[in-house]
Order: structure tokens, then sequence, then C-alpha cells
């Protein structure tokens, strides 16, 4: 007998969470739902996916047999829709950056820790096949005991979200500019592979994008314990580009996003050993995520990214503004 379909609802249907919609369909392992207060949007996406129900509030929905809901709307609302779900028993999937702000997160832990609920934060990366490949290669001890990390990051941002400047990415407030936005998803990554970051320096600025005046550019220097770690990244040129590099005591090792591959040099100038390289449609890092979440919801597995994870990328989130704006080195608390 084929198992009940999980009711899920998007809740926010902006450009991440359709892709979310999309992808949760396309697991065939869930009645997927959404909720969007704009009328226009709403009839747009029912007309995409109209298999998908749509609620005008996140209460209406809650109302109607909800098991999960996915968390995509701005990063202010994150916190306080997530707790109201988990009040109800929800299991909760919550957009990156988990918040801008700590309010209200020690209370959504307390009601998932008391209520069983299963909740992650949605680092899109942690599903990346080859990027887990590097971590697995990593944490076998190949190249020894990491002691330096480089992250090299940039995209001409416009050309994948046209409509930036009039979305949450204008403002801070609302979880936008380049650290909130982009370089988030590389520091979780980096805590993901190396452990938690202590502490941070960084240079941040707006150089190039138009009509925003968030920092699209940022130069961060970074301790996680005992490793050396630096993180560089902008929004505007026309490579689009992630490597990541871990040097360790008897190798180096390199991941190259754009090229879905990892390589690893364990000898003096001697070639790279290379994985197999290939290519990755955007939307399976999403269908991978959901199947994942959905796995943790029949505990398989834990969530790829739990809430304390997705907290402690807030921490180094809120440290490297608050560094570039006083030009100090931040501690990370814990």
């Amino acid at each position: 007998m084929a198992s009940k379909l999980l009711n899920v609802v998007v809740v926010g249907v902006g450009s991440i969470g359709e892709r979310h919609l999309r992808c949760f369909l396309a697991t065939d392992r869930v009645s997927a739902r959404f909720v969007e207060v704009n009328p226009q949007l709403s009839q747009t996406i029912s007309e995409r996916y109209p298999q998908a129900k749509a609620y005008t509030s996140l209460q209406e929905a809650l109302d109607d047999s909800c098991d999960a809901a996915v968390i995509a709307t701005p990063a202010p609302m994150h916190v306080s829709q997530a707790l109201e779900c988990v009040r109800k028993g929800v299991h909760v999937l919550i957009e990156k950056p988990l918040s801008v702000e700590l309010d209200g997160i020690d209370e959504l832990q307390q009601a998932v820790n008391t209520s069983g609920c299963v909740a992650g934060v949605a680092y899109v990366y942690r599903a990346h096949p080859v990027l887990t490949e590097f971590r697995n290669e990593l944490l076998s001890g190949r190249i020894g005991k990491p002691v330096q990390f480089i992250a090299t990051c940039g995209q001409n941002f416009p050309t994948y979200r046209p409509a930036y400047a009039q979305t949450y990415y204008a403002k801070h407030e609302s979880g936008g500019g380049a650290v909130q936005d982009a370089l988030t998803h590389i520091l979780n990554a980096g805590e993901w592979l190396l452990g938690p970051i202590d502490k941070v320096v960084a240079d941040i600025d707006h150089k190039l994008l138009p009509n925003v005046t968030v920092e699209d550019t940022a130069h961060v220097l970074a301790r996680h314990q005992d490793v050396m770690a630096s993180y560089t990244l902008n929004q505007h040129q026309a490579p689009n580009e992630i490597v990541l590099t871990v040097v360790g005591e008897k190798g180096t090792m390199r991941y190259e996003n754009h090229l879905c591959r990892w390589q690893v040099m364990e000898k003096p100038d001697t070639p790279w050993i290379n994985s197999v390289p290939g290519t990755l449609e955007r939307d399976t890092l999403f269908i991978r995520q959901a199947n994942a979440f959905l796995d943790a919801l029949e505990r398989k597995t834990p969530p790829l990214c739990s809430l304390q994870d997705g907290l402690a990328t807030l921490l180094v989130n809120r440290a490297i503004l608050e560094s570039a704006r006083t030009q100090t080195w931040q501690i990370i608390p814990r």
C-alpha cells in the first residue's frame, strides 16, 4: 500500500518560495499547498501549479491538516511564523537566513524541543552531492588536519535576480545585502566543513549594483578555532563561481561549484586528482533538500542544517555587519 502523502505548505511564493513549491512537488511524496497574501501572485502560482491548494493566511493553512511548512517569507518573519507552526505541531523548514535578529529564537528552540517537531534551516549547499563528497573526504583525514580555508565567490546578481532592488535585498532590516543574502550560504558551508566560526573581522562596501545602497562586496577574515579562514564575495562580476580551498597538513583540497567537481593535491607540484566532473540543475539541489527534510520527518536522518546550525550562521552574519561598522574583530557568542 502506498504511504500517505504529507501535507506541506509553502509560506510565501516569491522566487525562492515558488522553487520550494515546485521542488517539493517533484519529490512525489507530498500534497503541496501554499500561502500567499498578494492576490495577483497567488493567482499566478495557482495557474502554474493547479494541483497546489492556495491559502491567504498561515492560520488558514494550519487549520487545514498541515503536516509541515516551508517558511519562505522575508527573514524578519521567519521566527514568528515558524513558532506559530511548531505550536500547532507542524514541522518547519525555514529559509535562510534564520532571521536578522535574535528575538524569539530561544522561544522557538524551546517549542521545538517540547513539541518534538523537526526544524531545519534551508542552507541548500548542504544538499549538494559533490560538496558532500568533498566534506566526506576532508573528514576522512585525507589531507590531515586543516590549517587554512579560502573561499572565493562571485556572480552577476542582476542576471539571476533582475528585480532584486524591489525585493528584501534592498535593506539589511529585511535580510538584504551581500552578507545576509549570498555570503551567508558560504559561511554556513564553511562551518559545515570546519566547525563553528569563533571570530571575524570584515570590510564590506557597495561597489557596483545599481538602485541599492547595501553592500555588494565583502571581505572577511575568520577563525574556525585554529583554522585561519578568508571569505571574499561580490555580486557583480561576470563569472558565476564558487571556489573553496582547504589547506591541510598533508595536502590541499579544492571544491569548484561552477565546475561541479572537487580536487585534491597531496604532494607538491603534482597534478590535481579530480573527481568526475558533472552538471547539476539548480532545482536538483532543492529537490534533494526537500527529500532530506522529508526523510528527517520520517526520523531516518537529522535535518541537513539544524536550527542550532542556522543560529550559528546568523550570529556570524550579525558579527560581520557589526565588524564592518566598527572596524573591529568580533567574537562570536556561543
